[in-house]
């Protein structure tokens, strides 16, 4: 058997959809297993997997309509099924999955926004399921593609190699990091497209949280994030005019995560990073606003979520609508008044 999953959404959800891969790698040991993705930290994930074949990467937004058509056609009717990890609740996705030509052709009804994005090309589908984790809902998934029933529900998987574990023993020694200190890791950022950048906790409450871990424990702090998060980074390091807080640059996904590993605790908004530390098995402080925690809550490891749990909460739901907040008196009031000492308060219980 020969099946192509469609990773093409981001590195959270790529991560998220690794205990269904592995439960579809022990039950068809020789089946071909290969993934198409978009972003490189989602090839990073998937190229060091053992359970998959072969990845594609292809950067579908960057190459436009007219080529992303042609790369897809060449890969039609070459499998037997084809998967789109959940969350991926986008039209092109689906017309992706119908144009690859697959017979069975898997993807999860979603309970909003479905018929609109093109749900119904796919012909092997489970409903979506508000009070499941996402893990649970790729798992259904699978089990619906292979009319089987597993008892267990795996924990993330990323693989490392010495290379990436090098490099992160080289950052600590330049920054004269130790076994013996206390490593906080943060992660300020999120994803920005569809206005989700109103999901973050503000630059200024990392920093003083970031601050109070210094004065008070003699933390190290590790701010961490990709690229295009650098001046974020460095904005929350000067904001806390420490010493003891240091910007992760240059490392690539791979290499920051094996540098996450030695953290005691990584405090997160809902981002991919979040769950690299639940991959790591890391203690994670998850600091939660729109979305629904049911959904992305961190998976199989040690953690704490902070959240105000609003009576309109949760509204962020999987679809091409930009995140919207109706509130009328304090837009995003779900991360604005989330303050610094409930979630220093959650860090405390992991250090105590």
């Amino acid at each position: 058997m020969k099946i192509l999953i469609l990773a093409l959404s981001g590195i959270g959800d790529a991560l998220i959809f690794t205990p269904a891969l592995k439960l579809l790698r022990k039950e068809l040991p020789d089946a071909q297993i290969d993934v198409l993705v978009m972003f490189r930290g989602v090839k990073d994930i998937y190229s060091r997997n053992p359970q998959v074949n072969n990845v594609y990467f292809f950067e579908f937004l960057k190459e436009g309509t007219l080529n992303s058509l042609n790369y897809i056609l060449g890969l039609r009717r070459k499998y037997d099924a084809t998967i789109n990890v959940y969350p991926s609740n986008r039209k092109e996705y689906n017309v992706i999955n119908f144009l690859l030509g697959a017979k069975k052709r898997a993807g999860v009804n979603y309970l909003r926004k479905n018929f609109q994005n093109f749900g119904w090309l796919n012909n092997i589908t489970i409903t979506e399921n508000d009070s499941l984790h996402n893990a649970q809902t790729n798992i259904l998934l699978i089990e619906k593609l292979l009319n089987k029933k597993f008892d267990k529900e795996p924990a993330f998987e990323f693989f490392l190699n010495e290379d990436d574990k090098a490099a992160a023993g080289e950052f600590l020694n330049e920054k004269n990091i130790t076994e013996g200190d206390l490593v906080i890791g943060f992660h300020p950022g999120t994803a920005v497209l569809k206005n989700h950048i109103k999901r973050r906790w503000e630059s200024e409450k990392f920093a003083e949280l970031g601050k109070r871990l210094i004065q008070k424990h003699n933390a190290k702090v590790l701010v961490f994030g990709g690229p295009d998060e650098d001046e974020l980074k460095e904005n929350i390091r000067s904001l806390a005019d420490s010493p003891n807080i240091f910007s992760v640059t240059k490392l690539n996904l791979p290499q920051s995560a094996a540098l996450m590993k030695h953290c005691k605790v990584f405090v997160s908004n809902d981002s991919s990073l979040m769950h690299v530390a639940s991959a790591m098995q890391m203690n994670v402080v998850a600091i939660i606003g729109p979305t629904n925690p049911a959904y992305i809550h961190p998976w199989k490891t040690n953690y704490r979520i902070v959240s105000l749990n609003l009576e309109c909460s949760p509204c962020f739901i999987y679809s091409p609508r930009p995140l919207i907040c109706f509130r009328r008196d304090i837009k995003f009031k779900c991360i604005k008044e989330l303050n610094v000492d409930m979630v220093y308060d959650a860090v405390l219980k992991f250090l105590n």
